[in-house]
């Protein structure tokens, strides 16, 4: 029986996974024009099992050989005459295992007496000539697949291999060559030059400017995610709705390949038994969705690991993510930033129509948690006063959202009473946002889920959408600009509630002025109820 895998290569016999065939198809496009061009895409993004569905479609026109640097240590990045002969060492293997389809016995003879004369280090010109051996002899072009390529960042010598390369790509017309070459991993060759100094600079002239862009989608698509689906269901029968469930991965994960297939391994492996979920068939539905997504952010896994780190070990990444989720201006997208640049090179952020986004709402949903724990340790005046109080929110088994607005209003006053005492910078609107999640997160632990929509046009408002006990609420967090801007704003949550089937919706404004007025109020906008808190 097939399952769902978050760990290593995806096998389509083993595995339920999405159908590749269209993505490979346009990838072995790019090899038949010649392309030589980096995959590069964020941890857990696909890019092997990718690769593998690519080299087994490409057996019948070429002769490949898919290498990985994954396993072969730090030692032979450190001389470039050790890290030739690994190279050429690893293709004697797949010639001689049978790996690469198509390879003759004289191929494999050229690169063993190759390997025997070498000593056990092959200089750059000697590599050259036996590449273009290697190629000659080949009865069909040779497509060079190189698998995390991370593994020889800050090493000169893997720049000067990538310059032989490049070297023999423009004097194809004239010599034997590989073919296509692929070099895959997070980091593009750019960003590893940029880390080797020379002479005290940092230098960006890439030995790898011959590869074009690589611009074929890489996330599940909806659609992809549904054919999935309906090969598990054909299996289990659990009588889910396919289109729904497919929404949901999409629109959470944003397509992220770990985030899809977690979320299905968690409904498909964890659930069943738990409360609620008596029988797979009660675990894949929108309940089973969101406990599902809680029982991941609520434990470790690789990528949030890799999330966490990245954002720890960049303080301008860290910044760039505080301001998308949590300021109140636009950021417009510049491909020579920095911190802009690593972000979307480790699919964390995206460009939406020329402005930053984070790429998914679990990211967001991470993002918020982490950084509303560290600002809850770091300044006490955030610490929440109604922790020992959620009973008073819960009536039955609903939340009472009219409530919790009505509380953390006093609660945000008092937040700023003790800030001001303290002699601590006023809250800003940063704070503002990070202050009523801080207030919201212990109320609905362990019963409540939450996700965030930064308006991507109107930074000035942020959407917190609550489902407790399988009920909605939608709270537009939004600062005060002005009567005519605040009226606009009752609108765009109203077309909002329209989008989410919903009649209720909470308003809650923050409002700097110094004189305000500030309270609670429930107005009409068509058939919608809004409940406004201004603080």
């Amino acid at each position: 029986m097939k399952r769902f895998n978050t760990t290593g290569i995806c096998v389509p016999e083993l595995h339920y996974m999405v159908d590749l065939t269209e993505r490979v198809k346009e990838i072995k496009a790019m090899v038949d024009q010649g392309d030589y061009f980096c995959v590069n895409r964020g941890r857990q993004y696909g890019k092997t099992t990718t690769l593998e569905a690519l080299r087994k479609f490409l057996d019948n026109d070429y002769l490949v050989l898919p290498l990985s640097f994954e396993n072969i240590g730090n030692t032979p990045f450190e001389d470039e005459n050790l890290l030739n002969f690994t190279f050429m060492g690893i293709i004697g293997d797949l010639l001689e295992d049978g790996i690469a389809k198509n390879a003759t016995p004289e191929l494999s003879a050229f690169v063993k007496e190759c390997l025997k004369e070498s000593g056990g280090k092959i200089p750059m010109n000697e590599l050259d000539r036996q590449i273009k051996g290697l190629c000659r002899k080949s009865q069909k072009p040779i497509v060079l697949i190189i698998d995390e390529v991370d593994q020889a960042s800050n090493y000169e010598s893997f720049l000067k291999f990538l310059g032989v390369l490049r070297t023999k790509y423009l004097k194809r017309m004239l010599e034997p060559t590989f073919h296509s070459v692929i070099l895959a991993g997070v980091y593009n060759i750019k960003n590893l030059k940029a880390k080797i100094p020379s002479d005290g600079t940092h230098q960006y002239n890439s030995p790898w400017n011959i590869a074009v862009d690589f611009d074929i989608r890489m996330e599940l698509s909806q659609d992809g995610i549904v054919g999935m689906l309906k090969d598990y269901e054909n299996d289990h029968h659990t009588g889910m709705d396919i289109q729904q469930m497919a929404s949901m991965l999409f629109d959470y994960s944003g397509g992220y390949p770990f985030l899809v297939s977690r979320l299905c391994q968690i409904m498909d492996e964890k659930l069943t038994g738990m409360s609620g979920f008596p029988d797979l068939a009660s675990c894949w539905t929108k309940e089973g969705f969101l406990s599902a997504e809680k029982i991941m952010l609520d434990k470790t896994n690789t990528l949030f690991d890799d999330l966490a780190k990245k954002t720890d070990d960049n303080p301008e990444l860290k910044s760039l993510f505080i301001d998308i989720l949590f300021g109140g201006e636009q950021i417009r997208y510049s491909p020579y930033d920095k911190a802009q640049s690593l972000g979307l090179m480790f699919n964390f952020i995206k460009n939406n129509n020329g402005f930053l986004a984070i790429s998914n709402r679990i990211f967001e949903t991470f993002l918020c948690n982490v950084f509303t724990y560290e600002m809850e340790k770091k300044d006490k005046s955030f610490r929440v006063a109604a922790n020992d109080e959620r009973n008073q929110f819960i009536k039955g088994k609903r939340l009472d959202m009219e409530a919790v607005l009505n509380r953390f209003r006093i609660h945000y006053k008092d937040t700023f009473e003790v800030r001001r005492a303290q002699r601590v910078s006023r809250l800003d609107e940063e704070d503002a946002r990070i202050c009523f999640l801080m207030f919201l997160i212990p109320i609905i632990n362990g019963t409540g889920h939450y996700y965030i929509e930064t308006g991507l046009v109107d930074r000035s408002r942020m959407d917190v959408v609550v489902d407790y006990n399988g009920e909605q609420f939608v709270v537009e967090l939004k600062i005060w600009r002005g009567q005519a801007y605040h009226d606009n704003g009752i609108e765009q949550l109203c077309g909002y509630l329209d989008t989410m089937h919903t009649q209720k919706g909470y308003l809650l404004t923050f409002n700097f002025n110094k004189r305000k007025s500030t309270g609670t109020q429930t107005r009409q906008c068509g058939d919608k109820t809004i409940v406004e808190v201004m603080v």
